[in-house]
């Protein structure tokens, strides 16, 4: 006979009270931070903007039901939608992840803590249209500011020291828990309320990695982390409504998540929540393309330009060895057709080739009226990975923080062209000062893509002014990016 369960509702877990004490108390005064927020919201924006050029990404955006327009509703930058900010956390988030090109955090786990911005910035802009419509203050742009420093921590700082990869779990459960606790904070949830709302985050199901990883690569990669942010907001504002929560969702015995999906073990941490993620965050600058194949693309464009110096192309080449890291050969060495541009920007193969022949990398080359060059296929058949355990090593070291790439090209006559070594990538915070004029001009590109030049002009005059990016209303501010 078995014996019986006590019945006794235990305290909440201290991981989920760490996580909302830290969202509800912690004052942000890095001055790092907060300059690198503003850097990554128009980043951020900007790799919205430029997804909409792409059908596959738009086919999945809008209302529900079309035609749909809410009133007070967050606006969709970019379009003309208006919808509710469940959706509207969607469809951002959507937007920004589709290319691949926002912002990157790479530890045990990895993932893009700027996903959070379609959760954040959908509920400040509809709390904002809100409270103005009802003769209130709106919130200031510095209010999304602070919610993307939190987000990044607590997404960032899970991320250091715990592979939900390992278990078969995809990063966006980060992106799903992390704007959970700050949307939370933004429509004015209790302590307890917070409590609950996270743990209703972590009972939720998780997505599996299925759509990452050869043979089922695919679009979904693009969406998931939509998908996660815009549930953040739905438990956000479940919890609202004084709906109850799971306070030992983490530790509970058999049916909590350490014992169901993560072999049993408990969160480890290296540091306390503070704006560390932020202040270090790996921005995608020169290349859509996962990140740990960043430097292997700088890489290549110094060799394609090494090739045409010499008077030689890609045909003279007979070997390339990419020497790299074990994160890069785990998640991007991939042998085999591809699929679909979601397969290929997570080739590093493709991701060598590309910039060895052509002497760019952008999101078209993706697609597949480039990738059917019998060109590209050639060289990846021609490229070898080998771990270097010392990129290993200097990846997870946290003074370093390196995401290593060398490339070696031996010719068909035998000769070896001088291996090209990129340790940092040119959105590493060691290349700040190199970094951040193109990321600006990244920004300036993405505005052309889809505004006339007064309209442009007048999100840069903002944007590019802290003191008056901090002040001005949200709402006022995304009415700027609306057709």
């Amino acid at each position: 006979m078995s014996a019986s369960i006590a019945n006794v509702r235990p305290g909440p877990d201290q991981v989920l009270v760490d996580i909302v004490d830290y969202v509800l108390s912690y004052s942000v005064d890095s001055a790092l931070a907060l300059a690198t927020a503003r850097h990554c919201l128009i980043d951020t924006l900007g790799c919205g903007l430029e997804a909409l050029a792409y059908p596959a990404c738009t086919k999945l955006l809008g209302p529900v039901v079309p035609g749909t327009i809410v009133p007070q509703g967050a606006k969709v930058p970019g379009t003309s939608f208006q919808l509710d900010p469940v959706q509207a956390a969607f469809n951002l988030g959507a937007m920004i992840r589709w290319l691949d090109f926002n912002d990157t955090w790479l530890a045990a786990e990895w993932g893009h803590p700027s996903d959070n911005l379609g959760g954040i910035l959908a509920t400040a802009d509809w709390l904002s249209r809100t409270a103005v419509a009802a003769g209130k203050a709106p919130l200031a742009m510095k209010d999304v500011l602070v919610g993307m420093v939190k987000a990044h921590e607590i997404q960032g700082c899970l991320a250091l020291e715990n592979s939900f990869n390992k278990v078969g779990l995809d990063h966006v459960l980060l992106v799903k828990l992390a704007s959970t606790a700050v949307v939370g904070q933004l429509i004015g949830l209790t302590r307890d309320e917070l409590i609950n709302a996270v743990s209703l985050a972590m009972v939720d199901g998780q997505s599996l990695r299925t759509y990452r990883h050869a043979p089922n690569t695919g679009s979904r990669k693009s969406w998931a982390a939509g998908d996660a942010t815009s549930r953040a907001v739905r438990l956000a504002l479940i919890a609202k409504t004084g709906e109850m929560g799971y306070p030992s969702a983490l530790t509970a015995k058999t049916w909590g998540f350490y014992d169901v999906s993560f072999k049993g073990q408990p969160f480890g941490f290296q540091r306390p929540y503070s704006t560390y993620v932020m202040e270090n965050v790996l921005f995608k600058i020169s290349f859509p393309a996962e990140f740990h194949a960043q430097t292997a693309a700088e890489a290549a464009m110094k060799l394609h330009g090494v090739l045409a110096q010499q008077g030689r192309t890609t045909a003279d080449i007979k070997r390339i060895t990419i020497r790299t890291h074990e994160a890069a050969i785990r998640i991007i060495d991939k042998t085999g057709p591809l699929a679909n541009p979601a397969d290929r920007d997570h080739c590093i193969q493709y991701m060598v080739a590309v910039p060895l022949l052509f002497g760019r990398l952008t999101a078209a080359d993706y697609e597949d009226d480039i990738a059917c060059d019998p060109r590209i296929d050639a060289l990846r058949a021609k490229t070898v990975c080998v771990e270097d355990p010392q990129f290993t090593k200097d990846y997870h070291d946290p003074g370093k923080r390196s995401i290593a790439n060398a490339l070696t090209v031996e010719l068909n006559d035998g000769t070896t062209l001088d291996e090209v070594v990129v340790e940092y990538p040119i959105g590493h915070r060691r290349r700040r000062d190199e970094g951040i004029p193109l990321l600006i001009e990244k920004f300036r590109t993405n505005l052309a893509r889809r505004f006339p030049a007064k309209q442009q002009q007048a999100i840069l005059d903002v944007s590019l002014d802290p003191a008056r990016l901090d002040a001005m209303p949200v709402n006022e501010y995304v009415d700027l990016y609306v057709i």
